[in-house]
């Protein structure tokens, strides 16, 4: 039977002289490959997740590579339950836990060059065109999980199983759902186990944490220049891009460069607009470190240096929604208190303002100003525990080892006629990350300045 190759229409032909030649002639090249990083911590994480699942098969795909264009994908990023519980970063693997807690790795391994064609003819997987992969000796010392081809897998999946489906197409037709949500039970269980981080990962995200801080000090350093081009908003998501290449796997979301009235727009990823001298920036931004736990940050920064005053008036208010909500973060908390106690403090601000009464406030009208939640769990995933079940997430308790944003904000958008024309078109969010500790919450974005005062006295010592 031919060889199956991922090949493309205007790949040149193979002769069969070609063929033969470069069949031989290799260096043995099979490394002594140490444990990845976290493979300890991976193998408790399994454990764990037999112990809530006894008895089952349990199927948890990498995911696929995703077209771009044509035969051009984008840069493959593994399924964050995949890497949870393997630390494995390579699409079309596998991983299979038998009902007796075994753990298998099913993947694409190396193949032999005097067997295959493949290492210099396959587009998806060939060594000469998108570098080397583990052999199976090598993965399995890697992971510290048996591993074996993936071609085996449909023999392996011969019986019932619980598969994290919408991953990969390929695997879920190999299973037949069983429609009693079992499938919806392993996703949440999945993201519950994620909700309390080890020691390991919170380590993970303060580097991601710190990368971050670096990134954000970059984007000031470069504001001159970004303010001279025509897409300064573009510049500083390029900036802050850098950063997040050189010190990590990639931004952990696209990147929110929001300049002016675009900061009224909750999740502006356009970035094609100017700066404005007279204006402010906001920017969300976080770097994915290289084993994808990824930052979640926002500063809104004067991009004169120096607020006026009344995108201080703003500013200020959103600062003291947030500096009330980190004060109540301790285990045994509601989760949704902190979000509760931020709101109460734009609520009463607006009213002091006068653009609330008493009776809308209690209607709780302010959400006109500001429609988003104050806060989610953090992780491999920016909004992390996603499929958690209510109870143990948004209407659950804090626990201590949860990873967590805080991040009020006020969007006073620009054609909102019950807002003074001065407030018009001011956005304002303020974004940290918080690791939740025996006695309250540590803030692990504390690098980055948080007052006005802060800010303008920061900026200015990086302008130089």
């Amino acid at each position: 039977m031919a060889e199956k190759l991922n090949t493309g229409s205007h790949d040149l032909p193979i002769s069969e002289a070609l063929a033969e030649f470069m069949r031989d002639g290799w260096a043995d090249t099979h490394e002594d490959v140490a444990p990845l990083p976290g493979a300890a911590y991976a193998a408790k994480r399994r454990a764990r997740l037999t112990e809530r699942l006894p008895g089952e098969r349990l199927v948890i795909p990498s995911g696929t590579l995703r077209a771009r264009s044509n035969d051009d994908d984008h840069r493959f990023r593994t399924h964050s339950a995949f890497a949870y519980l393997t630390g494995g970063q390579q699409p079309d693997d596998v991983l299979v836990i038998e009902p007796s807690g075994e753990a298998r790795l099913f993947l694409h391994p190396r193949p032999s060059r005097a067997e295959s064609q493949e290492f210099y003819r396959d587009r998806r997987y060939g060594e000469f065109w998108v570098g080397r992969r583990f052999d199976l000796a090598e993965a399995e010392a890697a992971y510290q999980i048996e591993c074996a081809h993936i071609g085996t897998l449909p023999a392996a999946l011969n019986g019932p199983a619980r598969v994290l489906r919408g991953v990969d197409a390929s695997v879920d037709a190999l299973v037949s759902p069983s429609g009693d949500d079992r499938d919806a039970e392993l996703a949440a269980v999945l993201s519950e186990l994620r909700l309390v981080k080890d020691e390991w990962e919170i380590a993970e995200l303060q580097q991601a944490v710190d990368a971050t801080a670096r990134g954000f000090e970059d984007v000031v350093r470069a504001l001159p220049a970004a303010l001279a081009h025509p897409r300064g908003e573009r510049y500083v998501e390029g900036v802050f891009g850098l950063r997040s290449r050189l010190e990590g796997n990639a931004v952990g979301y696209q990147s929110i460069v929001a300049s002016g009235a675009h900061a009224c727009v909750l999740h502006w990823i356009r970035n094609d607009g100017r700066l404005d001298p007279a204006e402010m920036l906001l920017l969300d931004a976080g770097v994915e470190g290289d084993n994808l736990y990824t930052a979640d940050v926002t500063r809104t920064l004067p991009l004169s240096g120096r607020f006026s005053p009344v995108q201080r008036q703003v500013y200020d208010l959103v600062y003291e929604a947030q500096t009330a909500a980190i004060a109540v973060l301790r285990p045994g908390a509601r989760f949704r208190e902190f979000h509760e106690t931020a709101m109460r403090v734009i609520s009463d601000g607006l009213r002091e303002w006068g653009l609330l009464t008493k009776s809308q406030a209690d209607a709780g009208l302010h959400r006109r100003y500001t429609l988003c939640s104050s806060g989610h769990m953090l992780g491999l995933d920016v909004h992390d525990c996603a499929r958690a079940r209510a109870e143990t997430y948004l209407d659950g308790v804090l626990e201590e080892g949860q990873v967590l944003t805080v991040e009020p904000g006020l969007y006073l958008q620009p054609d909102d006629l019950t807002l003074p024309p001065e407030l018009r078109g001011i956005g304002v969010r303020i974004e940290d990350d918080l690791v939740i500790t025996a006695d309250g919450a540590r803030l692990m974005s504390a690098a980055l300045p948080r007052r006005a005062d802060e800010i303008e006295a920061w900026m200015a010592a990086l302008a130089g």
